[in-house]
């Protein structure tokens, strides 16, 4: 077993970024995914498996909980050298850094965790303070990602948001000042947005960011109030057309100010993509940990997909009477994998590995199928075992993905 330090740990740790991506080498890492599942508002747009406790947290019950799992994923994955580590939600902010820095302490007492790996730790703006942040840079996060999502109060205000644009700007001045690394995100094809009025929020925003930006565009999940409201007519959002656009747009400032898109919604400094999300898009394991949290671990009788109980009360009654929320851990067949890797490879700008995925499904892409795509500008070849979507191909993935599954 390789436990050598992560080849980025000198960046992570606060030194200078390198030059381009680290390569896709087949072996994407092992990542640990911790969800705190709690929010003090749940926004109208979010599907995420997030809760409001007015009555408050006991923290303390969780990390117990939290270090009980750890130990029986520990179990599942066997002895593993992790590669980096992310607490998302929910709003971890909302954590005290004591129960961060328990928490990752129950990480390195399971797994080897090298020093300087990336730990990142998702926060809104309406929960942060310097003396918090501080504490979880103590507790040795070194990455902060920040759901700002817009930089004007009128938005901010219709999605639901705590923070206004001061407490985002604040924020943002304070994780640039505390942490070696800092993302934030935000949310176009906004009700009412043109594309002149993102294309002036975008070029702030890159003003703001550190190396990293999280752009996303505006969806309509089934069950939140944002469905109902748009199923009922009143609140209307941009058009496939000017979606197109405004997705182009993105993709073209980011890519002028050398933040260009690595994966279809993620942009950055060459050498400064999230380390944890490439484990995901390239198919590596990963430890799904906390309320609801999906996981994809390689045991001896093979890969299998876990997930947890969704509900944080239930969870915990889970875990004291089992060890451990999961409910569910099936394995993957090698069509499943396969699939997966398609979907997930495919998101990224440097696409997949053809041999990888040959290995995995046992046969060859369907030429016709493949050079189809091709012809239509969805996808293009690199040498001869790479191929990636083009600009184009990213605007309908789900499409191209169920296309060359078949």
């Amino acid at each position: 077993m390789n436990t050598s330090p992560h080849p980025d740990t000198n960046f992570a740790a606060g030194g200078s970024a390198p030059d381009s991506m680290a390569p896709d080498t087949g072996k994407p890492g092992f990542g640990i995914y911790l969800h705190w599942p709690f929010c003090a508002a749940k926004c109208p747009y979010c599907d995420f498996n997030s809760h409001v406790r007015h009555a408050g947290i006991d923290q303390q019950a969780y990390v117990s909980a939290f270090q009980q799992e750890i130990a029986a994923m520990r179990l599942l994955s066997g002895p593993q050298v992790v590669t980096s580590i992310f607490f998302g939600g929910g709003t971890p902010s909302l954590m005290s850094p004591d129960t961060v820095g328990a928490i990752l302490d129950a990480v390195r007492a399971a797994w080897v965790v090298p020093e300087g790996i990336e730990i990142t730790l998702e926060a809104n703006p309406s929960s942060v303070e310097a003396g918090r942040f501080r504490g979880y840079r103590q507790a040795g996060v070194n990455r902060v990602s920040m759901g700002v999502q817009a930089l004007n109060d009128a938005d901010l205000k219709r999605l639901g948001r705590l923070h206004d644009r001061a407490e985002a700007l604040k924020a943002i001045g304070l994780a640039r000042d505390i942490f070696p690394r800092m993302s934030f995100d935000l949310i176009y094809a906004r009700p009412d947005q043109t594309a002149d009025a993102w294309a002036s929020e975008l070029e702030e925003a890159i003003s703001l960011a550190a190396d990293h930006l999280s752009l996303y565009q505006l969806t309509i999940e089934e069950g939140t109030p944002f469905y109902g409201l748009h199923k009922a007519g009143k609140l209307i959002v941009p058009d496939g057309e000017l979606s197109a656009e405004l997705y182009e747009l993105t993709r073209q400032v980011c890519e002028r100010h050398g933040l260009p898109a690595y994966e279809v919604s993620n942009h950055a400094r060459p050498g400064a993509e999230s380390r944890h999300n490439l484990t995901y898009w390239r198919y590596g394991d990963y430890a799904g940990i906390g309320p609801g949290a999906h996981g994809r671990l390689s045991t001896k009788a093979g890969k299998i997909a876990t997930a947890t109980e969704r509900t944080p009360e239930q969870w915990l009654k889970l875990v004291a009477e089992n060890g451990h929320g999961m409910i569910e851990t099936s394995e993957l067949s090698a069509t499943e994998q396969a699939d997966e890797l398609l979907l997930m490879g495919l998101r990224l700008r440097e696409g997949i590995d053809l041999k990888r995925w040959r290995a995995l499904s046992g046969r060859d892409l369907d030429r016709d199928r493949t050079d189809f795509l091709i012809h239509h500008g969805m996808i293009e070849q690199m040498g001869t075992d790479r191929i990636r979507c083009t600009p184009a191909g990213m605007l309908v993935l789900d499409a191209v993905v169920a296309d060359l599954a078949i």
